[in-house]
């Protein structure tokens, strides 16, 4: 509960800022439908796109394995929002409610740990990915996402805390990109040369600990207005 409660309340607060009140019912203020599966399943294919799997590009090239980690909290935000939309559509109960059941998943114990890194080879990685795919569009129950995905979080090199670290730090960026322009297009995503995930990965590994407000303010200062 430590983290994961905190992080659906994050996510709550952000959908409500981004997309209004009531966004769980499928349509944002602006009257725009919303599909939080598609959106997941399009982040797991620019996930899968971070592993050399192509036979004719790139044959000896490595796993992105920062970009992994990435694409995973990206996937994450959506997966989240999948939750939320059902908990609040069906009536299951509160964000409080919906954590305590995350925690209470078969593979939520060893997701806690220390991060073991994976012994499956590149193809096995995908698979992975692939059937949090599978799960998308057979459209399962909550739990079952919720496990699918910590199968991917895992593999990826993330355990709950530096999920919840980098889940924090992307948490912001949104923020950050949707208060300079990034619906109506004017956002800048390439700061001098580098994506701005990149920029907002840097800020968290030379200050761990930083605060929300901090980061913010961090990003704010290496803006290329």
């Amino acid at each position: 509960m430590e983290y994961i409660q905190p992080m659906l309340q994050l996510q709550q607060q952000l959908n409500d800022a981004t997309n209004g009140e009531g966004w769980e019912y499928g349509m944002t203020k602006n009257q725009k439908r919303i599909d939080w599966r598609r959106c997941s399943y399009l982040e797991c294919a620019e996930l899968i796109e971070s592993y050399p799997w192509k036979h004719w590009k790139n044959i000896d090239a490595q796993p992105d394995y920062e970009n992994i980690k990435i694409e995973a909290v990206d996937i994450w935000h959506f997966i989240m929002s999948q939750a939320l939309s059902d908990y609040k559509r069906q009536d299951l109960g509160t964000i409080e409610d919906l954590a305590r059941s995350i925690t209470k998943l078969p593979n939520f114990q060893q997701f806690q740990e220390d991060v073991v890194p994976t012994t499956k080879d590149y193809y096995a990685q995908i698979e992975v990915v692939e059937n949090l795919m599978r799960t998308l569009f057979c459209n399962n129950d909550t739990q079952k996402l919720m496990a699918a995905f910590i199968d991917v979080a895992m593999q990826s090199g993330l355990n709950l805390k530096s999920l919840y670290k980098l889940y924090v730090g992307k948490n912001i960026l949104n923020q950050f990109r949707q208060d300079h322009g990034y619906k109506d297009g004017s956002y800048i995503k390439i700061w001098n040369g580098e994506e701005d995930n990149v920029i907002m990965q840097r800020i968290l590994d030379k200050i761990p600990e930083i605060t929300p407000e901090a980061l913010y303010q961090k990003l704010e200062e290496a803006y290329p207005a």
